[in-house]
């Protein structure tokens, strides 16, 4: 899709002076995809690392690739850059010939020229490539080059970070810049009555402007403590109309058949069409559930932006700043052209967090104060409270096994939208998706999402699993009118659905007497699948047995079933006190060919990072006046002191493309911890997080 909408060389890669600059619309967010980029031009090119850049990821400049997700960079950036690469190589190749002859063969690529072996002539790259036409298309048939030696490393900004020198969004500093901070309700049915006056009279004495558009408040100021100040006091004297609260409810227990808008899934993609009856009489039966959970960033959002009258300049850490232009353009009045967005990173996450509503406030702010630059931040409490949850979700799964093997399996998943970015749509989809235009004074309504019918896509994302089953019955269950604000949060449904399938493979295993992964295997026919589990057995092998009192569990996935390939092993304690204590991880994947082997396992352990967090901690908490779970105390996430010892083998092979692998370890990672703690334990868990006090619930249940 890249390559049909920008089909230029031009388009990916330009000069600039004596360097290469690459283009792309995929955001760095942690990911590394500027290192594997770079990496992928090095190896085609065989530029030195001096002489590649990477432009700016603006909107009207870069290529509009839509939202950096899904695992989805390598797939669509990489192999438009690769393709660039390859076509930009081949016509120097071309040029150099043109010019002094030879055969191809005689003609080398080496340190950032074009070599004629045996000669002394060297005629630069970068200088070749300036005579490029700039409508030179892309070849995308054309064989990617394999050097003989792996490009040297090249992390870009790491050092920059590890030294605490590296700009992040937060810290951006402009001559004349105000700072901002929002005034939040107490939760988000509640709509302000008023104000208390001599509260705003305060602010007017100490120079601070205070936005009031409805519901919607925020400060602006030239000193930031002033502005925080401000603000607190503000949310004081703010008296708002409640409208009864949040639901308590359980909201797990709502998520039924009952309460669903009902789809079957075949091959990964939901039908219009009647749900099959359920399985007769199954094996295996149980139910899996995930609360809400947040993404937790490091740093709160935050985004500046300045209106010059026409235009409305942004800096944002946003994942997709193609459709958040669109949404703020259509929610401010103005065209989209008068939008530009420059995405600056901030020390956050994957998925959906608070980084599209906070530029958009910002831009509120900015649109009242023109010719003012202004950088507004989030407080904890802000991100914790407002950004848009991952949904609660569960997963029934039941199975028929007969002669040791699984023949049936049903799988329904139940959930509500993981499609809450404010990409554009009918009935202003893109406007209603942004927080703000909830309390403006001429509000939108919340957005209510359409089911997701995408392959692989929300909460039946890995629904459908990668064994060979004779008898398969999946279903999609959307149930809508819940408590909180949701969107997609890495791997979306996958790591329920992962989470599901991968304790009842392990259960099913149990029952049959059989190896765990064996029993996978014997389901399998997929002879990469197969190979991952088989190196997996042999690294376990290796090892010294499980000590007494400690479990292992196994879990496999293929990311959407068409990604990485992640097979995987948990070992782990737990203690008098029902902790669970994190001792090795051994993951073997298979991402096809591997561009940048350190990106991949980085990308693989902080998978298990995160998902070992959500497996073990992580809940959101409320009650009827707001969200409790505001801090990192009542929020808890893992620790340091629960970091385990890491082995990862990557099997490459250079013939194959390049698949992604940001989301493939998280949800094998929640499984694999879910049956390690059978193995050490004898207890089932079926709901996340699976705290002290999950387990000892657990163990008095027996």
């Amino acid at each position: 899709m890249s390559l049909k909408n920008y089909p230029r060389v031009a388009d990916w890669l330009t000069t600039d002076g004596d360097s290469l600059l690459i283009h792309t619309g995929k955001v760095d967010i942690g990911q590394r995809i500027s290192t594997a980029l770079v990496r992928i031009v090095q190896e085609e090119l065989a530029l030195p690392l001096l002489q590649i850049g990477i432009a700016p990821v603006r909107t009207g400049h870069a290529p509009d690739e839509g939202i950096t997700s899904g695992s989805n960079s390598i797939e669509h950036s990489g192999r438009a850059v690769a393709s660039a690469a390859a076509t930009l190589r081949k016509h120097v190749l071309d040029m150099a010939i043109a010019q002094h002859g030879g055969d191809r063969a005689d003609w080398v690529l080496e340190d950032g020229h074009v070599q004629r072996a045996g000669t002394n002539l060297r005629l630069g790259l970068v200088e070749l490539a300036r005579d490029l036409p700039p409508d030179l298309p892309v070849d995308p048939d054309l064989p990617r080059h394999v050097p003989g030696a792996a490009p040297a490393p090249d992390m870009r900004g790491i050092s920059a970070m590890v030294q605490g020198r590296y700009t992040f969004l937060h810290d951006l500093d402009l001559p004349g810049m105000w700072h901002a901070r929002r005034v939040s309700p107490p939760h988000a049915r509640a709509t302000l009555r008023e104000i208390d006056q001599t509260a705003l009279d305060k602010a007017q004495v100490r120079g601070l402007h205070v936005l009031r558009d409805g519901s919607f408040i925020a400060v602006a100021g030239p000193r930031e403590w002033d502005v925080v100040k401000t603000a607190t006091s503000l949310g004081l004297a703010c008296t708002w109309d409640l409208h009864g609260g949040l639901p308590e409810a359980d909201v797990l227990a709502q998520l039924t058949a009952a309460t669903a808008q009902r789809f079957p899934v075949v091959n990964g993609t939901p039908q219009q069409a009647p749900v099959p009856d359920p399985l007769p009489a199954p094996d295996l039966s149980a139910r899996f559930e995930r609360p809400y959970q947040m993404h937790g960033a490091l740093a709160p959002s935050a985004a500046m932006a300045e209106w010059t009258g026409e235009r409305l300049i942004l800096h944002s850490h946003s994942q997709g700043i193609y459709p958040l232009r669109e949404a703020i353009a259509d929610s401010l009045g103005l065209m989209p052209d008068q939008v530009d967005i420059t995405h600056v990173p901030g020390s956050g996450c994957y998925g959906h967090n608070g980084a599209d509503d906070a530029t958009y406030e910002t831009a509120l702010v900015a649109m009242a104060l023109p010719g003012t630059p202004i950088l507004l931040k989030w407080s904890r409490e802000d991100e914790h409270a407002w950004e848009p949850f991952a949904p609660a979700m569960a997963v029934q799964v039941d199975a028929s096994l007969t002669d040791g093997r699984i023949t049936a399996l049903s799988a329904e998943a139940f959930s509500d939208t993981h499609r809450g970015r404010p990409r554009p749509g009918p009935n202003r989809a893109g406007p209603a998706k942004l927080l703000a235009n909830r309390f403006r004074a001429d509000p939108l309504p919340p957005f209510v999402a359409p089911p997701n019918m995408g392959t692989h896509a929300g909460m039946h994302r890995n629904l459908d699993p990668i064994y060979g089953f004779a008898e398969i019955r999946l279903v999609k269950n959307l149930v809508q009118n819940l408590p909180h604000r949701t969107s997609a949060m890495r791997c979306l449904g996958a790591v329920a659905n992962v989470f599901a399938l991968e304790s009842l493979m392990d259960e099913a295993a149990q029952t049959a007497g059989t190896d765990p992964i064996a029993f996978r295997i014997a389901h399998l026919t997929d002879p990469r699948a197969i190979a991952v589990l088989r190196d997996l057995d042999r690294r376990l092998a290796a090892l010294p047995p499980v000590a007494e009192g400690m479990g292992r569990g196994i879990a496999y996935a293929q990311y959407k079933n068409a990604m990485t390939r992640v097979g995987m092993a948990v070992d782990l304690s737990v203690t008098d006190t029902a902790e669970v204590r994190l001792d090795r991880v051994t993951i073997v994947a298979d991402a096809g060919r591997v561009i940048d082997p350190d990106g991949l396992i980085a990308q693989l352990e902080g998978g298990v990072m995160q998902a070992a967090s959500w497996a073990l901690h992580e809940e959101v908490t409320w009650d009827r006046n707001g969200i409790t779970s505001r801090d990192w105390d009542s929020y808890p996430v893992l620790r340091f002191d629960n970091v385990p010892d890491f082995d990862i083998s990557l099997l490459e092979d250079n013939a194959l493309p390049s698949v992604g692998a940001g989301e493939a370890s998280p949800g094998p990672t929640v499984a694999a911890i879910a049956n390690a703690i059978f193995a050490a334990t004898g207890l089932r868990l079926r709901r996340m997080p699976f705290t002290a006090d999950a387990i000892t619930q657990a163990a008095l249940a027996l």
